[in-house]
């Protein structure tokens, strides 16, 4: 973990409110897995103190090139999309303990599961899959076609689902249409995305080894001001909870209770 002075160099609106931003820096070459985030200083304005938790998308270590993106929906997340190329950002991380893929075997089969802004940190997770030699495929849940992103980008990588609520683009519905539809044979299933969407995949596909990524509110984001916490499903557990910013954000499904 470090605090890195970044450079802008790309922040460019991708869908509806979505902005796919590009930074170099040295903190780039220090992510460790798919699944870990930043946590972005936007200035210093009085009404965005915090700092912006956002997810990696994509990390080119050999550039130091480091792909990020985020809904601008609040007042930081605003701010940030008005950042040009070759401003700076005062970016901390890389947090967390992202998608562990250590034990997945070549010749697997990988189910990737995405709705929203939770999509981003699976397109790094994807990479890094099929470089170990395991397929992986891609259900991307959205609301509406004008907020659908890297549909392209996914497709390049392996079979790419996409579902939207109002069925203005791919399968109407939800991502678990897609699954219930298909029937797939997987060995195992990793999900980012709103609680509701975590809570469907926990109840009806907790059978195989199941791997959820939560989206969750931080103060400090290194673990230290309880902001973030998560009670742990078994009653044993001496501490019974867990920091989402520094024990996760991905957990096995059944460690922690959701929603939190």
């Amino acid at each position: 973990m470090m605090i890195d002075k970044m450079i802008v160099i790309q922040n460019n609106q991708i869908a509806k409110d979505i902005f796919e931003l590009k930074v170099k820096g040295a903190l780039a070459a220090h992510v460790r897995e798919p699944g870990q985030f930043v946590h972005i200083k936007v200035g210093g304005f009085i009404d965005a103190m915090l700092r912006r938790p956002i997810s990696i998308c994509d990390v080119d270590k050999q550039d130091q090139v480091m792909t990020m993106i985020y809904r601008a929906d609040g007042n930081g997340t605003k701010r940030l999309s008005q950042y040009a190329e070759g401003e700076e950002l005062e970016i901390l991380g890389p947090l967390g303990n992202g998608f562990p893929i250590e034990t997945v075997k070549a010749g697997s089969h990988a189910i990737l599961v995405g709705g929203g802004v939770g999509v981003p940190p699976l397109y790094y997770l994807s990479k890094q899959l099929k470089e170990k030699g395991v397929q992986a495929t891609h259900i991307l849940g959205f609301q509406t076609e004008n907020i659908v992103f890297y549909e392209k980008e996914f497709k390049d990588l392996g079979p790419t689902y996409v579902t939207t609520v109002d069925g203005s683009k791919g399968t109407k519905g939800f991502v678990t249409d897609v699954l219930t539809e298909h029937d797939f044979a997987y060995d195992v299933m990793y999900a980012c995305g709103p609680v509701p969407m975590l809570k469907a995949l926990e109840t009806g596909y907790s059978a195989k080894p199941l791997y959820l990524s939560l989206e969750q509110r931080m103060g400090c984001a290194i673990g230290a001001c309880l902001a973030c916490v998560c009670k742990t499903q078994d009653p044993q557990d001496s501490r019974g909870y867990r920091k989402v910013c520094s024990d996760g954000p991905v957990f096995k499904a059944g460690e922690v209770i959701l929603p939190c």
